[in-house]
């Protein structure tokens, strides 16, 4: 295979978040702050656009908690996700790439019974995302592509 596997990207600073997030939630267009603050608005939250702007140009590196959840709300992610010390970085990287890999095929659908409001648990896509890596793998082996769990030179 051509491409290369989605690796976590270093995510520490907000900067480095809020760029991933841009990247990823919308993928091959310009967003500018103005946009970004409408669509927290139109979502009940309050971000200016030169605020925004400024947090992607790397000048605010510690924001308050209503800013956070401002991002949150615009990027439609668990706030936490922009602090310092997120616990949650790991579950949104791995639901990014659960709905990158559904978007190109790679998982054509998943049925989940008794799921609540929040969807799938981190933990279920990261669990489906190993499985396809697996099945992957043992595709590329039978193909003479490599041998499963070494990476391609």
């Amino acid at each position: 295979m051509d491409s290369v596997e989605e690796r976590t990207p270093e995510l520490r600073t907000l900067q480095q978040k809020v760029e991933y997030m841009v990247e990823k939630t919308f993928p091959g267009q310009k967003v500018s702050g103005r946009v970004f603050a409408d669509l927290v608005k139109e979502r009940g939250g309050s971000l200016s656009h030169s605020y925004f702007s400024n947090i992607l140009a790397g000048k605010v590196t510690q924001p308050s908690e209503d800013i956070l959840k401002a991002l949150g709300l615009g990027f439609g992610v668990d706030w936490r996700f922009f602090k310092e010390e997120s616990e949650v970085v790991d579950d949104v990287v791995a639901g990014l790439q659960f709905l990158a890999k559904r978007r190109t095929g790679e998982i054509s659908g998943v049925a989940g019974r008794g799921l609540d409001e929040d969807g799938l648990p981190p933990e279920l896509l990261q669990f489906a995302l190993s499985l396809l890596e697996d099945a992957r793998g043992r595709q590329d082996a039978s193909d003479g592509g490599g041998v499963p769990g070494e990476p391609e030179g």
